[in-house]
């Protein structure tokens, strides 16, 4: 059943033979050290197998992770065991985006769950909450020497030591069940201090298996040189780079043995200098049919510059490309027709494509608007390509480098560099979420915690690499952990994210567990803690473009023109809030980025459509944190109610006033919402109210696809908000009743175009901004009974009785309803000596349908015993009194109540109740009185009387009839 897993693997290698027993007869932990090329990934292979023969049939409770640093490796180990394991009835699920509950759905049903350690880390955070991490029996580790990266390490690090923690509760939850450990199997490239991963992974009951290949039993014989070229003091590392190009020609010639080189360049800029550099300088010979394949291939190809080097026998690839483009030059690349073959790094981490030579054209790299040195992982994965099994026996990899950097990189090459933790230096994010898990209890707890780290066991041999003296024992530096510890506990307090007692022990907080929950870093924390309440949407964005989730992202020099151009430009459209001066930062950039994709700008550029895809993964998370982090305080209304705003902004990728409300619905992409604007179908109920037939024609599409796109539209969920002013109140409190109904409940009932997930959060603030109500209500509780009622107490504002309710999708533009409406109180606001009359609700509803009307209140009496001001105004002007009703015609704005109306001679019954219906529209303020009993009384105070039977509709047939 399991010869299909390794059929092309007819025999194994040294390496693959010294661990098949290990791996395949017993269930240790295990560690592999071998040089990249060595068939590591069959390591994995027979730990699987190994768990598929001990596990019973059906395997349905059993679960693998395999964890990779990057996501290109994540989905080439998914393409290769979907096919592999997909014959014996495993399934697999690679899950590297931002979790959704899709995610979580599918992967309950997979048996082998290939992930990154930044995923399964927020993943595993809630892992008491979630059967699926209790289930895993094996857990893979590929790339381990990845522990040692300053950025990602300290993930990995954390990750397996919170695994290790799982699997020790467990052990002690069922001691007296016979239930099978977690296995950990993980590879490593040559480094000298594997054994230390070893300690690591090891258990309390058996140690792990160390093995440790030397560079000599590598299928492929690996040649590795390293050329240092002179670089003066004032040459730039852009310079330096440039002086390159022009020597690759003669390092193919000589190291190549016409056979085909993997060329790797520090940009994307640089992959195409570089390429075409070498077209001009070099000539290769090509048979016939490799020309006429080629032809064929670049005959394909959409970029122009490389259909052009194509046929010279050489190209360039890079995560900028066409995917397309990509994968017709891996294909030339791999039969062979292709001789050179430029890229850049990531393509040694993802796509793996072999060649009997490999070039690394300088050793720095352009990172975050700087150059810097490629770490020692990067560099081994980029050599590791050289040596292809089926063609060679022997490979080389050429390093060019500084005169200066030269011995550096020979030692590395070496196996010298001795891999150590960097969990020291990102502590604070990962103390917060294991006392948030509470792995985490105390002082003590967590120096247990730090016991289970790499960093203790790195710290225990290597003190000063940490900061600690080089004299310390054992007892020393335990002591200086718990100093390290309790420094960023102290952190954490200090921005109450967790809270401490005076016996030390630890409390998370809310704002503690939204942190860790949303996965967000200790510095963007720390930044919007800053925040005052009133931040507009405006303001908002340009702070999430500050958060330290998008330090990957760069401004790029050739970027700079289209960024500008959609700031600021007369003849083209432009982002909605325009920053101030050129884009030249990298926050300008990713706030230009978010603005464009909210107002459906296209971006023409693909690196900057990828950087945009980038940058709302993250932002789709720090926006939902931040809606909740927010909803936390009560003084701070406007920002969250543009933070929500925003969430949903972030997640529908429209603003919220957008009018391609289309773009949301299946099947309607950019062009087709377009379309639909233009043709003025700019909200939901347009779309509805629109012949199917004419729907197709208005996007060029075939029925029934105007009937599904309706259908689409029918089934969205409709709310209706209504807002009733109960009697009790006084001169500091009001009591409202919200009343939210679904319209199309019974509808809804058989259908839904929304998910189940989808809700809806009704926030209400005052005119001081403080926050008088905040609650998310699901769909689904609405269709229990078609609507939801609340009793809301209101206090007294002192700038204002407004109050602003509103209701917000979570995932739809369009269905929004937004109010404000004004409370009554037992005595009219003073100010000064002035008495401020109460004024009648404002609708603003333009994100939706405003369904809701305010109830009138009862009428503050007025004494109207004496002859008034205006009255002596009327009758010097000869006019009688307007039909409007203000308290106080001192102070109103309207100049009909000062000086009253002309009277109308001979007006007769149909224009005297039209002037009141139109007086009735047009007045500014609400009258306490219901509008029936006050036509009645206005009908009542008028000389002439009005006989309403004369409005009656009476049927032409009825008049003809004899009396």
């Amino acid at each position: 059943q399991f010869r299909s897993i390794f059929k092309d693997f007819p025999y194994f290698n040294y390496a693959q033979s010294k661990a098949l027993d290990d791996l395949l007869y017993t269930d240790r932990n295990f560690v592999i050290c071998a040089p990249t090329g060595s068939g590591k990934t069959v390591m994995f292979e027979l730990a699987i197998t190994r768990l598929l023969m001990e596990a019973p049939l059906p395997w349905l409770n059993i679960k693998v992770v395999y964890m990779a640093p990057i996501k290109a490796l994540c989905s080439q180990r998914f393409d290769d065991w979907k096919e592999k394991f997909g014959p014996v009835g495993l399934s697999c699920k690679e899950l590297t985006g931002d979790t959704v509950m899709d995610d979580l759905f599918e992967i309950h049903h997979a048996h082998i769950i290939i992930t990154t350690p930044e995923k399964w880390d927020s993943m595993t955070r809630r892992w008491r909450d979630n059967s699926i991490v209790q289930l895993v029996r094996l857990f893979l580790i590929d790339e381990v020497h990845v522990i040692k990266d300053e950025s990602r390490g300290a993930t990995l690090e954390v990750v397996v030591s919170r695994m290790k923690t799982v699997q020790s509760s467990l052990w002690r939850l069922l001691e007296n069940h016979d239930t099978p450990p977690l296995r950990f199997v993980a590879v490593s490239a040559t480094i000298p201090n594997a054994e230390d991963i070893a300690e690591w992974l090891s258990d309390s009951k058996m140690p792990a298996v160390c093995l440790k290949i030397d560079e000599d039993q590598r299928p492929v014989k690996l040649r590795k040189i390293v050329l240092g070229f002179p670089c003066s003091d004032n040459q730039t590392e852009f310079k330096f780079d440039l002086t390159l190009n022009y020597k690759i020609a003669s390092i193919i010639q000589t190291y190549s043995e016409q056979k085909p080189a993997l060329v790797f360049c520090a940009t994307r800029k640089g992959v195409q200098q570089a390429a075409s550099v070498l077209a001009k300088d070099a000539k290769f010979l090509l048979s016939m049919e490799q020309k006429q394949r080629l032809q064929r291939s670049a005959n394909s190809l959409k970029d122009s510059k490389l259909r052009d080097l194509l046929m010279y026998g050489v190209a360039y690839h890079h995560a900028g490309m066409e995917i397309s483009d990509r994968k017709i030059i891996e294909g030339a690349f791999t039969v062979g027709d292709l001789p050179v073959l430029f890229t850049t790094s990531t393509l040694a981490m993802g796509v793996n494509l072999p060649a009997h030579l490999v070039v690394i054209k300088s050793t720095m790299h352009y990172v975050g608007g700087v150059f810097q040195e490629y770490n020692e992982t990067d560099i081994l994965q980029m050599i590791g390509r050289a040596g292809r099994p089926q063609f060679d026996t022997t490979a080389t990899a050429v390093i060019m480098t500084r005169w200066s950097t030269r011995a550096k990189y020979i030692q590395m090459l070496n196996g010298a560099d001795i891999i150590e933790s960097s969990l020291h230096r990102h502590l604070v994010e990962h103390l917060n979420a294991e006392i948030v898990l509470h792995t985490v209890t105390d002082v003590t707890v967590a120096l247990e915690w730090i016991r289970s780290t790499f960093l203790y066991i790195r710290a225990l041999k290597n003190p000063t690499h940490y900061g600690f003296s080089s004299g310390l024992d054992k007892i020393g530096i335990e002591a200086k952990l718990q100093e390290l510890c309790l420094k960023n506990l102290n952190d954490l307090s200090s921005f109450d994210l967790i809270r401490m007692d005076e016996a030390n022990n630890f409390k998370p907080t809310e704002t503690g567990r939204l942190m860790a929950w949303y996965y967000i870093a200790f510095d963007t924390v720390k930044q919007f803690f800053t925040i005052k309440g009133t931040e507009t949407l405006n303001e908002l964005i340009t702070m999430i473009s500050n958060c330290t989730e998008f330090l990957d992202v760069k401004l790029r020099t050739n970027e700079k023109k289209i960024l500008n151009t959609l700031n600021k430009d007369k003849d083209k459209i432009t982002i909605r809030f325009p920053m101030e001066g050129k884009i030249k930062t990298r926050e300008m950039k990713i706030n230009c980025l978010i603005q464009a994709q909210l107002g459906c700008i296209p971006i023409q550029d693909f690196t900057l459509t990828q950087d945009t895809g980038r940058i709302f993964r993250n932002g789709l998370r720090v926006t939902r944190w931040l809606s909740d982090f927010l909803a936390s305080c009560k003084n701070n209304f406007s920002a969250l109610l543009n933070s929500l705003i925003l969430a949903k902004c972030f997640r529908c990728k429209l603003w919220e006033n957008s009018l391609h409300v289309s773009k949301q619905l299946e099947k309607i992409g950019v062009s087709l919402s377009n379309a639909m604007v233009n043709a003025g179908l700019t909200s939901f109920k347009k779309i509805e109210d629109t012949n199917a037939r004419e729907l197709e024609l208005i996007l060029n599409r075939h029925p029934p696809f105007g009937n599904q796109i309706k259908e689409s539209v029918l089934h969205l969920p409709k709310y209706e908000l209504d807002i009733e002013q109960l009697p009790k109140y006084s001169d500091t409190l009001a009591e409202i009743l919200v009343t939210i109904k679904l319209t199309n409940y019974e509808q809804l009932q058989t259908k839904r175009t929304a998910t189940d997930f989808h809700y809806v959060t009704l926030v209400i603030g005052d005119a001081d901004n403080q926050v008088i109500f905040n609650q998310k209500i699901m769909d689904s509780a609405l269709l229990k009974t078609g609507n939801w009622t609340k009793k809301i107490e209101v206090k007294r504002a002192l700038k204002s009785e407004d109050i602003s309710i509103n209701l917000i999708s979570s995932d739809y533009v369009g269905l929004d309803i937004q109010q404000v409406y004004t409370a009554f109180y037992l005595t009219p606001k003073t100010v000064g000596s002035k008495v401020v009359p109460n004024q009648k609700m404002k609708a603003e509803s333009s994100l939706g349908v405003c369904y809701g009307s305010p109830q009138s209140l009862p009428a503050a009496k007025v004494d109207t015993g004496g002859r008034s001001k205006q009255e002596i105004t009327y009758k010097k002007y000869g006019n009688r009194d307007c039909n409007h009703r203000c308290k106080n015609k001192d102070v109103c704005g309207h100049d009909c109540c000062k000086t009253g109306v002309p009277p109308k001679s001979e007006m007769n019954a149909d224009s005297k109740f039209s002037l009141y219906l139109a007086d009735l529209r047009s007045r500014n303020s609400i009258s306490t009185v219901p509008p029936v009993k006050r036509l009645k009384m206005q009908m009542l105070n008028q000389a002439q009387n009005v006989d309403l039977k004369q409005f009656a509709f009476t049927p032409k047939s009825l008049l003809a009839l004899p009396r």
